[in-house]
């Protein structure tokens, strides 16, 4: 069992290695070079930085306790994951949001769309991403440190909200009001406003030109893609632990708990990385260089 352990926190090491590479990588290109400073890069810069904080509040603890063998954690420290991976969650919402509006700016008023999303519009959208989600996990947590507890034993693997507040001495029927609440806010609304955008845009495409059709599928399919995926693990989270926490079998669990903190953070990156033309040819020069830097501090001779 030892060894499987060890196997198990080298692939958790790899992992968030190589989600800290990704991701870092497109931040460092579209930081990197002006020619990047446009909106859809930026956003996608943010959605990136949203996925190595998520992947910070889970992977190095996760790989402490295989390390050292150890199933517990403090409840100050489980409060702070679950107020890390709460916000994550609903911060990759905010951002996914903004960025579907960007594409409905893009395609439906193509001739307004700097007006409308100057550098300035875009970061204040970027900071109110961040400030909606935290306002509301804020209140949750503060509702949740309130709560007695009789528990100390979580059906995951990591801490979030409610699986703190299930082991409550107490009635909690305020918390879970509220919970509901943020999870509509969150989980129910911006996904119906991207619903709303994409609609729009699909409106404009049936009216255009085949090759103006393709141009806006190949913009907004790794969207698409990042917001199905990141729905659907969302609504396992929330339906399985609501309604049937323990009718799963805890392996089933375990792997389909962990898809919301592993499956974006690694398919983002790669997606906007390999399928956005400018921040792949950008990122391709990136290496280049490097190579041609170190190849050169090594041998003395010049890569041309």
């Amino acid at each position: 069992m030892t060894s499987v352990r060890y196997l198990y926190s080298v692939i958790v090491l790899v992992g968030f290695m190589m989600i800290v590479l990704y991701n870092g990588a497109v931040i460092s290109v579209v930081a990197m070079h002006k020619s990047l400073q446009e909106p859809m890069y930026i956003f996608v810069s943010a959605l990136c930085f949203n996925e190595l904080y998520g992947s910070t509040a889970f992977f190095p603890n996760l790989f402490v306790n295989l390390v050292t063998n150890s199933e517990t954690i403090s409840y100050v420290g489980c409060l702070t994951q679950a107020f890390c991976i709460s916000t994550y969650v609903g911060c990759e919402m905010t951002i996914l949001t903004v960025m579907a509006f960007d594409r409905y700016v893009c395609i439906c008023n193509p001739l307004r769309y700097h007006t409308i999303l100057s550098l300035s519009t875009v970061y204040k959208l970027i900071v109110a991403s961040w400030l909606y989600p935290i306002i509301l996990i804020v209140i949750l947590v503060t509702m949740t440190v309130r709560l007695p507890l009789c528990g100390t034993v979580i059906l995951k693997i990591y801490c979030d909200n409610w699986t703190i507040v299930r082991l409550s001495c107490i009635d909690t029927t305020a918390n879970n009001i509220y919970g509901l609440f943020v999870t509509v806010a969150l989980v129910v609304l911006l996904p119906a406003l991207i619903f709303v955008s994409y609609v729009e845009i699909l409106k404009v495409c049936l009216k255009s030109p085949a090759q103006t059709r393709i141009k806006a599928l190949q913009t907004c399919t790794p969207h698409l893609i990042s917001i199905t995926v990141f729905v659907v693990d969302v609504l396992f989270e929330i339906l399985l632990y609501r309604f049937a926490p323990t009718n799963v079998p805890s392996q089933i669990r375990v792997v389909m708990s962990i898809q919301l903190l592993v499956v974006p953070p690694l398919l983002n990156p790669l997606m906007y990385g390999l399928k956005t033309k400018e921040i792949k040819s950008k990122l391709a020069q990136l290496v280049q260089r490097e190579l041609c830097t170190d190849i050169k501090a090594q041998t003395g001779f010049t890569v041309s």
